[in-house]
């Protein structure tokens, strides 16, 4: 199949996912939690829950800016999760907590990838630099592009490697939420509905950057 073809395709998937989950995050930002408990509070009691009390819930500027930060021990909650009492908000502190709970553990992916974040750090800042000299440069020194494509199956690497965290943090979350309490019958089918959507967003970078990356290594191969 034609690699073109293939980044038309996931580029407009990546429009239609983004769109659906801005949409499930906006729909179940206006359904109430059972428990009447705001996306800060879901976090904390996950937390503790797991028997992880080092962890502080913090608020933070931007939509959909929610992460974990293992250095810093920190669930940094956006301003429409933090504060809301809604599905969507409880989903994704939950899904966050996810992560701080596989760092506890030990879960392996996550290890996997906390080793590869120095090396696809430094990759990325200098990976489109070198693949558009070794485009440009490639009957002069036909070496350099190689060297572009392996800093790009870097970042490949861990994007399939970050696949398998975020769903096994969402499938956390969705397991605590309903053990707990928090979503009922009616609410929990929301809460994974809106990480599903969330969980194809990674998909979806993932098979694009195997596309980018074939696609390099096409060009360096017509040489």
């Amino acid at each position: 199949m034609n690699i073109w073809f293939i980044l038309i395709i996931t580029f407009i998937l990546s429009i239609i996912v983004q769109q659906m989950l801005q949409s499930r995050f906006n729909k179940y930002s206006q359904v109430g939690l059972p428990s009447g408990m705001s996306g800060a509070e879901v976090a904390l009691k996950m937390l503790h829950d797991h028997g992880i009390y080092d962890v502080k819930v913090v608020p933070t500027r931007g939509m959909l800016t929610d992460h974990f930060n293992p250095q810093t021990k920190t669930v940094a909650l956006s301003e429409s999760v933090y504060a809301s009492r809604s599905v969507a908000a409880a989903a994704v502190a939950a899904h966050e907590c996810g992560h701080a709970v596989q760092h506890a553990q030990g879960y392996a992916p996550v290890r996997l990838r906390s080793a590869l974040v120095p090396v696809v750090s430094f990759a990325s800042n200098i990976v489109q630099w070198v693949l558009l000299a070794g485009v440009i440069f490639i009957n002069v020194f036909p070496n350099l592009i190689w060297f572009g494509i392996t800093l790009f199956a870097l970042t490949t690497l861990f994007s399939f490697v970050t696949l398998p965290v975020e769903i096994n943090a969402s499938s956390r979350a969705i397991a605590w939420l309903s053990a707990s309490g928090i979503t009922d019958s009616r609410t929990q089918p929301m809460a994974i509905d809106a990480l599903k959507w969330a969980a194809y967003t990674y998909v979806i970078a993932a098979v694009s950057s195997l596309a980018t990356l074939l696609y390099y290594i096409g060009i360096a191969r017509r040489d």
